[in-house]
């Protein structure tokens, strides 16, 4: 699948001290689904997925704060509250209404807490590999791939992203990483997140005060898990499921962790089927 510059157009607007980047990819006036990403991903980790949607919604990917094109943080605060009240303000202003909210990881949970605190605008809830409680694992092996800042070359990290997950083409990492990072002015590459969120300015996320949000859910939910993930196991995942009342879980194979840029087309299918059984979109 090739995704062009022009199938989507970039936009900026100004929450709180933030300049936040998000991209737009057309067909206003059909249902809207807003997309967060994961930790140390950007709006773009969803294009495969929002490329197929487009035709029967209207998609927006979010770079959320200190990621992608969207300002870092300049008091380095990456709490969920303060990720809660950026997407509060970014959903008034872009006026996003009953629109389904879909969510990887960090934004995952981004997803579920602010669900769970405005209901009446999240008609849909798509949670994809993540909840409460998540494996030690999994977030010790994104740390240490995270954690080189800078490269000599852009095929430096082409090459490292290949052995972290192999799932993936060269060419689907080489358009990712064509986003994820930057070319300093000697040459080097690196990141274009903020490197510093992964310090105790992330704040409290104990799982019993996550649970608090994920039992208040009460609107259509679709759980997602990849079969290979390292981070959510299928008893946690259960255990979600469990916990709220009007809720699917799926499995997707042959996908970790980044399950909508793993396997693409499977993650699109599950979505697009569940969406068309739990029925009409409200008038």
């Amino acid at each position: 699948m090739t995704i062009k510059p022009r199938d989507f157009t970039d936009h900026f607007i100004k929450v709180g001290s933030l300049n936040m980047h998000y991209v737009d990819w057309g067909n206003h006036g059909a249902p809207p689904v807003l997309l967060l990403h994961g930790g140390s991903q950007s709006a773009h980790s969803w294009d495969e997925f929002s490329l197929n949607m487009r035709s029967s919604y209207h998609v927006i990917a979010l770079d959320q704060r200190g990621h992608g094109d969207t300002s870092w943080s300049p008091r380095c605060i990456y709490t969920l509250n303060a990720h809660l009240r950026d997407i509060t303000s970014f959903v008034k202003q872009v006026g996003l209404k009953k629109f389904v909210l879909v969510g990887l990881s960090m934004g995952g949970m981004n997803a579920y807490a602010y669900a769970a605190i405005h209901p009446e605008e999240v008609h849909r809830l798509v949670i994809v590999d993540i909840g409460p409680e998540t494996t030690s694992k999994g977030g010790e092996a994104i740390r240490r791939f995270t954690k080189v800042k800078r490269l000599p070359s852009f095929d430096s990290f082409v090459e490292r992203s290949m052995r972290y997950n192999p799932r993936r083409t060269e060419q689907q990492i080489r358009d990712r990483l064509s986003y994820h990072l930057r070319e300093y002015p000697d040459g080097t590459w690196g990141w274009k997140w903020d490197h510093r969120r992964f310090g105790k300015q992330l704040g409290p996320r104990k799982p019993e005060d996550l649970w608090r949000y994920v039992r208040r859910l009460k609107m259509p939910t679709l759980l997602v898990r990849g079969s290979q993930s390292d981070i959510w196991s299928d008893r946690a995942a259960r255990r979600v499921q469990k916990a709220i009342p009007d809720s699917t879980l799926v499995t997707i194979e042959d996908a970790g962790h980044t399950v909508a840029g793993d396997n693409p087309p499977a993650f699109y299918a599950a979505v697009q089927a569940w969406l068309k059984k739990t029925g009409a979109w409200p008038e």
